[in-house]
């Protein structure tokens, strides 16, 4: 079992392409809505010693490995020292609720990257990835008991309860919408069959019941056979488009005049609402015509960046 440390395997995507489009200036409140590995906040901060940074993530992990790489830095230091850094464990999603409690609740960058970060897959121990042998929980937020977590913020719902307790339609509904799986309905059949013997317990027991659900051509692509049923269980666990469709209305509401927001998002489900918002917006300007994606170069350095795209808007 994997277990959680303090230094982080995540490497950013898009970073200088979403910091440099952000226009960062001087005396900014800058909003960093999914923290991640820090690594956005960090190069904003270097860039720009002087702004004030507020880091949102839902996993307390992650709060403390970016807290922790960030203070490490010269600028980090300083900037915690003049009270200018702010790490709260919020869902971006309630950016307005977070804003409240701060003595700032006007911003003027935000910047959503919204990939999963590695660390996730790698060390969160919670069944991101299909590589390993773990619970199947898939949530942002961490479910342990933890004194600092309200009952009421525990996570209400995991992979392990949908995979075992969801009817079949409803299951095969979701692998098809949110993980555009061609195989859906094989797959949430072979789900509901194995449950019937016994509970699906880990992420390996998944893994097997798709690939004995799926043809064996299946098997040989570019991705493998899981990808798309383990990022529609994670979507609707986290209530991934619903928390994008709020933390879009209330970031652009909190932004002054003049303020930008970037957004990198990872498949076209989530890339459509951005565009769209986007679009949306009558006092707005958008500053990205196309979506900006990765190179070449970084795509062979990070293979996960290659479905990133990254838009930025300007309210004016």
């Amino acid at each position: 079992m994997n277990t959680p440390t303090d230094t982080t395997v995540h490497t950013t995507v898009l970073l200088h392409e979403s910091i440099d489009g952000l226009g960062i200036e001087s005396g900014d409140v800058y909003v960093d809505g999914t923290l991640g590995g820090g690594g956005h906040s960090l190069l904003a901060l270097t860039n720009n010693p002087d702004i004030t940074i507020i880091g949102l993530d839902e996993d307390e992990d992650a709060l403390r490995r970016a807290k922790a790489r960030i203070v490490a830095t010269e600028v980090g230091n300083e900037a915690e020292r003049a009270g200018r850094l702010f790490f709260i464990r919020e869902n971006f999603r309630n950016i307005d609720r977070a804003l409240a409690s701060l003595p700032k609740t006007s911003v003027n960058r935000i910047m959503l990257d919204l990939g999963l970060s590695s660390d996730q897959f790698e060390v969160s121990g919670r069944g991101f990835s299909f590589k390993k042998d773990e619970p199947l929980l898939m949530t942002f937020s961490k479910p342990a008991a933890d004194a600092s977590i309200e009952p009421n913020e525990l996570p209400r719902l995991t992979a392990r309860d949908i995979v075992n307790t969801w009817e079949e339609e409803n299951i095969a509904d979701i692998i098809y919408g949110y993980g555009e799986e061609t195989y859906s309905r094989m797959i949430a059949k072979g789900i509901v069959e194995a449950r019937a013997k016994k509970p699906i317990e880990t992420t390996t027991d998944l893994v097997a019941i798709i690939e004995a659900s799926t043809p064996s051509r299946y098997h040989h692509g570019r991705t493998h056979p899981a990808t798309k049923t383990f990022q529609a269980l994670r979507i609707t666990v986290n209530d991934e488009i619903n928390a994008l469709r709020e933390g879009l209305e209330k970031g652009y509401k909190a932004l002054a005049s003049g303020g930008t927001m970037a957004v990198i998002s990872f498949h076209s489900i989530e890339d459509r609402i951005v565009k769209h918002f986007f679009k949306a917006q009558e006092d707005a300007t958008i500053l990205t015509k196309k979506p900006i994606t990765p190179s070449h170069q970084e795509i062979s350095e990070n293979p996960r960046s290659r479905s990133s795209k990254l838009r930025i808007i300007k309210k004016n």
